[in-house]
């Protein structure tokens, strides 16, 4: 007496024989599978063209995502362009200082934004207000410009008035060719979620080379 052969038996035939279908195309045209939209039964072919699509549309969105990307990051380098024709047509400090903020507020628009410098030249603007010591060990060790909470920053106090406001900042160093830091740009918002700690930092160290190098040249 023969038994009737179970599903498990199919299904691991098929899997230890896989050319069957190669010797039977036919039988594919038999095989139904449920729609997982609308329930009724649909080919396998009809199956793998619903896979396609939902693959072509995956694509498509992350295709469009990416450019997305690249527009933005187009007019963000146009922006830094800008910033770096400015600075190098700046011919003393005031000038330096009046591009960062007006570039920095405006193209950027970062509503908040203050420098402070302690070791490069003398001046009467509040960049070069007294700083303390632990703001200097903080700008001095940091690798890569910080960005996150503004809360317990001491940098915070820079904004006078508006720091109870401010909740997100990003803290640039400024370094000598030799890598001294000699002072620091800081950019804060009232958006927690600003400046965030998985934000990209390439084009703020960028500008901060630029701002340290259109300093050092109008201070030394």
């Amino acid at each position: 007496m023969t038994l009737p052969m179970k599903s498990e038996d199919v299904a691991r035939y098929l899997h230890d024989h896989p050319e069957f279908f190669d010797q039977y195309a036919d039988m594919l045209t038999l095989v139904t599978l449920p729609d997982p939209h609308s329930g009724r039964a649909i080919s396998i072919t009809e199956k793998q063209l619903f896979t396609l699509r939902d693959k072509v549309r995956s694509l498509e969105a992350k295709l469009a995502e990416l450019i997305g990307f690249g527009h933005e990051n187009d007019s963000i380098s146009e922006r830094v362009h800008k910033l770096a024709v400015a600075l190098i047509a700046a011919s003393d400090e005031a000038a330096v200082v009046r591009a960062l903020y007006s570039h920095i507020g405006g193209a950027f628009a970062v509503p908040h934004v203050t420098l402070r410098l302690w070791g490069a030249g003398q001046g009467s603007g509040h960049e070069f207000d007294a700083v303390t010591d632990a703001a200097k060990v903080f700008a001095s060790g940091l690798q890569r410009p910080y960005c996150g909470s503004a809360t317990g920053q001491a940098s915070l106090t820079w904004f006078g008035e508006s720091a109870s406001h401010l909740r997100s900042m990003a803290q640039v160093p400024l370094r000598e060719t030799g890598g001294a830091c000699f002072g620091m740009l800081v950019m804060a918002s009232e958006e927690p979620t600003r400046f965030y700690p998985e934000l990209g930092t390439i084009y703020l160290e960028h500008i901060a080379d630029m701002a340290a190098a259109a300093l050092l040249r109008v201070t030394v």
